[in-house]
């Protein structure tokens, strides 16, 4: 039989129960696998576990966004690294809706396991990888402030509730130059966004044509500091897409360096959780050194090869 290792939180979104975990488990075996369960209690245990394992056929997470980044570190970890893949049951789950996966646990498990495997680009900001977006300034903290018995109790209204929280809070313009391709830009902004996904926060489709496996990122910088015209920028961003926007300045490329003028006040949240570093200078660069385990439905969009 193959070896799969499960790393269960249990905690994530509304919960897993006893009886879904044991059924997760009957299911892999049906698949010829033979899985050992990894139950994590704090954060962090993912990466431990993962960077721990002597060898897996398939490491398969089941949790929120922050489960499966801690998966990932913990495969950049290791020497050999192993085949990942993820069932969402998180609060947002954006990686698992651009998958094509729901929250309806059997169904997404199967489709995982009768799908393909992928090598996927994985973004890296001072060397701590990222999976689908890194995140600065306005509404960037909303995932890691709004608390997890409120998420637990309201779900994505949560995330909302939070979010107009801090839309009616004083927007703060940051310094800083960024380089990209040898090309330097300078200039005041709001919000940074360095995305390997067509769903962030919620939103889909914000960048046109995103592909998992074009040694690429989308970028997205914010200058636009009114309420008023940020509402009318949402507008504009749902009906033609981000690069359509006043405001906001869009790039493409593979990597960028960030250099902030003064140590900024606040962190970056990498794929809804926050990093834990107030450095002035961020060096964004991509490893494609990573492959998945992904369902078939949405491949066709989502790679090239």
């Amino acid at each position: 039989m193959k070896k799969c290792d499960l790393i269960c939180n249990m905690h994530s979104g509304r919960g897993i129960k006893d009886f879904q975990l044991g059924r997760i488990v009957e299911i892999l075996t049906e698949y010829d696998y033979d899985t050992t369960v990894h139950i994590t209690k704090k954060a962090g245990d993912a990466t431990d576990i993962v960077a721990s394992l002597d060898k897996s056929d398939l490491v398969l997470s089941i949790g929120g966004d922050g489960t499966f980044n801690e998966s990932v570190r913990g495969n950049f970890k290791r020497k050999n690294r192993l085949i990942l893949s993820h069932i969402p049951l998180g609060t947002t789950n954006d990686i698992g809706h651009m998958l094509g996966l729901n929250k309806n646990i059997e169904k997404s498990l199967r489709s995982i396991l009768e799908g393909e495997v992928k090598q996927i680009d994985i973004g890296l900001i001072n060397d701590r990888p990222f999976i689908y977006v890194a995140g600065f300034g306005k509404f960037i903290n909303v995932p890691y402030e709004t608390s997890r018995n409120l998420k637990k109790r309201l779900g994505h209204m949560a995330y909302l509730l939070s979010g107009a929280k801090e839309f009616f809070s004083k927007t703060k313009l940051h310094e800083l130059e960024y380089e990209i391709d040898g090309n330097k830009y300078k200039g005041m902004y709001s919000l940074i966004l360095i995305s390997n996904a067509n769903r962030i926060a919620g939103f889909n489709n914000i960048y046109k044509d995103v592909k998992l496996d074009d040694d690429q990122f989308e970028m997205v910088f914010c200058n636009i500091t009114n309420r008023r015209t940020l509402v009318k920028s949402l507008l504009i961003m749902m009906r033609d897409g981000i690069t359509n926007v006043p405001g906001i300045y869009c790039h493409r490329a593979k990597e960028i360096t960030i250099k902030f003028k003064e140590k900024p006040s606040s962190y970056w949240t990498i794929d809804g959780e926050k990093l834990e570093s107030k450095q002035k200078e961020f060096n964004i660069t991509i490893d494609k050194n990573i492959h998945m385990l992904l369902p078939k439905k949405n491949l066709k969009d989502l790679f090239l090869k």
